[in-house]
């Protein structure tokens, strides 16, 4: 509790810098499920040749570009912290230090991938990202990454999630610098119009092996494509949008 409060007092690099030995081990690190469900459904639109996992943490997003991509990965992050543990943990990736909100590569990966990042991001920050992602891309590469469904009004994750964003939001009123980090300001919505907005085709297909909440599944898979794609690739992003649909 004490690393956490200290954690959670510092700027987001330097809380994640404190947390990254420690960070494979706490519930924040993205679920090995989720991250083969996304490798399962992408494997339907690759193979791929590069791979960039944005805000690559301490590498996780290999096991799901791993399968899929056949020309190396690379991870970026803005942590030092993190990325030494992504190093000593996966040496065969390139790992690069960069803010994200201004990404330097230019068409130089054919799959991008994130693993709950978006929160670390204010909404009025996330254009600056997918445009960087989409520069990123080559012609016909696809940005893709999970998105859970929100939880019901009246179970304990409602409430529980809603109160974790007012005690941040609290926080970064009355102590700096602000560590932002919220769950609940990157609806479908929102994201698909700004990834629009960004240039890509957007669709969505749902993660069915991480189940159902109220009918609905859990999870869904963002598929956002960059313009360029050969006839093949965009007949198998045309099949996703239609099982999507159905």
């Amino acid at each position: 509790m004490r690393e956490l409060a200290i954690q959670a007092l510092s700027s987001v690099e330097d809380g994640y810098d404190l947390l990254a030995p420690k960070f494979d081990h706490t519930p924040f690190r993205t679920p090995d499920g989720v991250l083969d469900a996304t490798a399962d459904a992408l494997r339907a639109l690759g193979p791929f040749g590069r791979g960039l996992d944005v805000c690559c943490g301490t590498g996780a997003g290999v096991r799901a570009l791993e399968p899929v991509c056949r020309d190396g990965i690379t991870g970026v992050d803005f942590s030092a912290g993190m990325l030494a543990e992504a190093r000593s943990a996966r040496p065969d990736a390139e790992w690069v230090r960069a803010d994200v909100r201004a990404l330097g590569f230019g068409e130089e990966f054919d799959l991008a991938v994130s693993f709950g990042a978006l929160g670390h991001f204010l909404p009025a920050e996330r254009p600056a990202l997918f445009d960087g992602v989409y520069r990123a891309l080559r012609p016909g590469g696809l940005f893709a990454f999970p998105l859970g469904a929100p939880p019901p009004i009246a179970s304990a994750s409602y409430w529980a999630l809603l109160g974790f964003d007012v005690a941040m939001r609290v926080r970064n009123v009355l102590w700096r610098p602000p560590f932002v980090m919220y769950y609940r300001t990157c609806p479908l919505g929102a994201v698909h119009s700004e990834l629009a907005a960004a240039g890509f085709t957007v669709t969505t297909v749902p993660l069915t092996a991480l189940g159902l909440r109220g009918g609905v599944p859990r999870f869904r898979l963002v598929l956002a494509r960059k313009a360029g794609a050969d006839e093949e690739t965009r007949s198998r992003f045309r099949r996703a949008a239609l099982r999507d649909r159905d």
